[in-house]
């Protein structure tokens, strides 16, 4: 009896190896295509970032609407103790200075204090105030008086 009983388990425990090997093949086959898929998507999900990523920087490189064609370049950036350091070469007052661009002294104080900061269309103002040279402004000051 106990060497049926021993036959009988080594023979059910034989079969049952063999239909785990066989489920464990598939599950294998099953994971080897998830990871894949899995491979695929990061792929795409690259690409599509990268595509992204150009699509940022041509859109930051487009002229705003409304600019001229002449226009086209890197995006304004503006810089707060330069606003100051411009005025204060030019000697002149943050009530006059803002006169020039179309501003109040007070927005001008802001900005140099780092309170607030220009709009886009304020800092094309800046930068054509910036371009310009001493005697033109001081014509344009004499103009406005």
């Amino acid at each position: 009896m106990a060497n049926l009983a021993s036959v009988l388990k080594s023979e059910i425990a034989r079969v049952a190896r063999k239909e785990v090997r066989a489920e464990i093949e598939s599950l294998k086959k099953t994971s080897a295509q998830h990871r894949g898929a899995i491979a695929q998507l990061r792929r795409q999900v690259s690409d599509l970032e990268r595509q992204l990523k150009q699509a940022r920087r041509q859109v930051a490189a487009a002229p705003a609407p409304g600019a001229d064609a002449g226009d086209v370049g890197t995006p304004r950036r503006f810089s707060a103790p330069r606003l100051a350091a411009h005025r204060a070469k030019l000697g002149l007052s943050a009530a006059i200075y803002g006169k020039l661009i179309g501003m109040s002294g007070a927005t001008i104080y802001l900005w140099e204090q780092g309170r607030s900061r220009p709009n886009p269309e304020q800092l094309e103002r800046l930068a054509a105030l910036r371009a310009m040279g001493r005697r033109a402004i001081e014509d344009r000051l004499q103009e406005s008086a």
